[in-house]
Parts: C-alpha cells; structure tokens; sequence
C-alpha cells in the first residue's frame, strides 16, 4: 500500500524472499486495491475544498487545474479508449504509474467509478504479472533485476 511502489514493489519483495507466486501476488493486489475507492470519491472533493485554503489553497489549484487541462487533452486524443487508456497507464509498470495515480487522475477527469475501477484492477494485474515474470527470471530482463 505504499504510494509509488504498490504492487511492483511487492513483486519484488515476493520474488527475493522466495514467496510463493500466487497468494503473495493476491495479498499484493488487495493491498494495492484498498485505498483506490477512498481516493476516487475523495480526492477531487478534497481538492475542491482545500482551493481556497491559505496553506494548500495554490497546490490544490493547482492539482484541479492542471488535472482537468490535460484530461480535456486526453479525452480529445483517446475519445472512446479513455478506460483503455487508464489501463495501459496503470499497467506499466514504473513507480508512478500504478493504481492510485491512475484512480487520481480517473477522479480529476470525473470519469465512471465502475468503469475506471475494473480498468485499474486490470491493470494493476497486468503489472503485477509482468512484474513476477521479470523478477522470477521468466522473461530474460528479469535476472538483470534480481541481480
């Protein structure tokens, strides 16, 4: 559950500490996956409310301003493939891509909760899998890692 990590890091803390592959890749999952409900219904509001606030009003501003800017460049861009979109973002898998920006981002753009949801679960499975296939040394880039 730790922010810019989340399930890459437990992959790797999985794959060094020899834990076996599945339960360790579904607790990581769940772990991943807690906080994104809270995040989408909370984080605009709390943006919102905390604009004209002395201390967070300029960093919420900006948050909201720069968020929806870009969500109207993505939304002309992808149309259509907006929750495909979502789930290629959160499926790389690179610190800051992963569940809790791309619910974030889900959040600013006010897009559908279910649908932006099950793309990040599906993303987050995607990197979570790719993730264990590097680190177990199934796909050859993975022994760099490890090492």
């Amino acid at each position: 559950m730790v922010p810019l990590i989340e399930i890459r890091g437990a992959g790797l803390y999985a794959s060094a500490h020899a834990m076996p592959p599945l339960p360790s890749l579904a607790v990581a999952l769940l772990g991943n996956m807690l906080p994104v409900p809270f995040i989408f219904y909370f984080a605009r509001k709390f943006l919102a409310w905390g604009q004209d606030k002395p201390w967070i009003g300029r960093i919420c501003s900006f948050f909201l301003d720069r968020g929806e800017s870009a969500g109207q460049k993505l939304l002309k861009k992808a149309g259509r493939g907006l929750y495909f979109a979502l789930f290629l973002f959160v499926a790389i898998p690179l610190p800051g891509t992963g569940a809790w920006t791309g619910v974030l981002a889900s959040s600013i753009l006010d897009m559908d909760f279910k649908k932006s949801v099950l793309a990040t679960i599906a993303g987050v499975m995607c990197a979570g899998v790719i993730v264990y296939l590097l680190t177990s040394g199934i796909i050859g880039a993975g022994s760099v890692i490890v090492k």
